[in-house]
């Protein structure tokens, strides 16, 4: 996600999605996975989600990040954490438009800005981790929805 060719081509697909985009697999609609895809974002770059701590903090750290930041994909219709999970009907347009401009930003400061840096929920991350995380997540959300 640190690579502009990567990046345009990510968002070549997400300009292929309309309001009539169906799931092939999952219950989200086109504008609410867009929104949940912004998530991951507003993580990094918003104030808008609480910490987990304790014991939560404890079982995201030793039993989700292993999954999130690993090469192995996610399966179809995975559990997800609350604060990913999306009910109210969403803009299509402004939740492209916010989803695209995350992405840009994130491409733009670059791998170096992310290594080392603080998740939300994960402890620090290499670059490495926080590109396959972002890459990872996208990349299932694109194919959930076939572009």
């Amino acid at each position: 996600m640190f690579e502009k060719e990567k990046v345009d081509s990510i968002i070549a697909r997400i300009n292929l999605l309309t309001t009539n985009s169906q799931p092939v697999w999952g219950k989200m609609s086109v504008s609410q996975m867009l929104s949940h895809c912004c998530v991951s974002y507003e993580l990094v770059y918003e104030n808008n989600h609480p910490k987990p701590k304790g014991i939560k903090k404890w079982l995201l750290t030793k039993f989700v990040k292993p999954i999130v930041v690993s090469e192995k994909p996610y399966k179809n219709n995975s559990r997800t954490a609350p604060e990913f999970i999306i009910v109210a009907e969403k803009d299509f347009d402004v939740e492209k438009k916010r989803l695209i401009e995350y992405i840009i930003k994130t491409q733009t400061l670059g791998e170096a800005y992310f290594d080392h840096l603080e998740s939300h929920a994960f402890g620090k991350l290499t670059g490495r981790e926080w590109n396959t995380l972002f890459s990872k997540h996208l990349e299932h959300h694109l194919k959930q929805f076939g572009v």
